[in-house]
């Protein structure tokens, strides 16, 4: 038998109403700065910087030129290497290491367990200051490589917390079935626990990949040797210092900085692609790894 269909009342039509106007005036505002810079990218550069306004189209003769600029930078394409390397190393060792933490705090049996909890706990909220962390980091000999972007930010107390909350939702009754046939806790955490723990492991991928891909501040602490600045310094040093002259040679000064401004889109559409092309991926288990590491948290 099928359902009754239950006619809305007038409030809950207003409600309908005002909730769609809300969130379609709150995707244009989200959408909309993408598309401007979109078409600025692939806009004529004298046109574009002679234009104001609202940009939904492209200025002029649309053109590839400013990519094609972008291409042929080698800082970008250097820095694209590093930021790739940055994150694929750093993901996987921060994922391996977070879910060693959190089957180790997850477990009910361990000693001291609250106690070494409150001290995670309490480094997010007391922290020893940029100092005493670029000390520890040069005195370990780090500085001026790349794992200075990885191994000190190997585990996130937030990202700890999350995970610890997801494997102990999980029955205690599959570990101990486990158990009794002989497995150890190596093979309760990567036959079971991880398994059955995919939405919240695509949330720490989400977590740790989003850092990684725009973290750029501890790099410029850390790097000194320019061959190794991430893709994040690069394109700070472009939009930020102005910095286009190598993108621009052979123009004339009229036109460089015409050219320059289509540049530093093009730059932002480079850098932004390819978390847009994962997110889409990633965002099916987003709610319900958050919920699921944030519920009895």
């Amino acid at each position: 038998m099928a359902a009754a269909y239950l006619k809305p009342s007038k409030s809950e039509k207003v409600f309908n109403v005002f909730n769609i106007s809300l969130l379609t005036l709150f995707t244009i505002t989200a959408l909309y700065p993408i598309i401007h810079v979109v078409m600025a990218s692939i806009s004529d550069s004298n046109a574009l910087i002679q234009h104001s306004g609202i940009l939904l189209t492209p200025v002029g003769d649309a053109s590839l030129s400013a990519y094609k600029a972008v291409a042929q930078n080698p800082n970008i394409l250097n820095g694209y290497m590093n930021t790739l390397f940055v994150l694929f190393v750093g993901v996987i060792l921060q994922l391996i290491m977070t879910s060693l933490g959190a089957y180790f705090f997850s477990r009910r049996n361990v000693m001291w367990r609250d106690l070494l909890m409150f001290l995670v706990v309490f480094t997010m909220f007391f922290e020893g200051g940029m100092i005493p962390f670029y000390l520890t980091v040069r005195a370990l000999k780090l500085t001026n490589t790349r794992w200075s972007l990885i191994v000190p930010f190997l585990v996130s107390a937030y990202n700890l917390i999350i995970m610890r909350t997801s494997f102990a939702a999980i029955p205690v009754s599959l570990e101990e079935s486990a158990k009794l046939d002989g497995a150890s806790h190596w093979t309760v955490l990567f036959r079971i626990i991880l398994p059955l723990s995919k939405p919240v492991i695509a949330v720490m991928i989400l977590y740790y990949g989003v850092g990684a891909w725009n973290g750029w501040f501890w790099a410029s602490v850390f790097l000194r040797q320019r061959e190794l600045y991430p893709l994040q310094l690069i394109l700070r040093e472009i939009l930020i210092a102005n910095d286009v002259d190598s993108m621009t040679q052979g123009a004339s000064l009229a036109d460089q900085e015409a050219i320059g401004e289509s540049i530093k889109y093009a730059t932002i559409v480079v850098a932004t692609l390819p978390i847009l092309c994962v997110y889409p991926f990633l965002q099916k288990y987003f709610v319900k790894g958050v919920m699921i590491g944030a519920v009895k948290g």
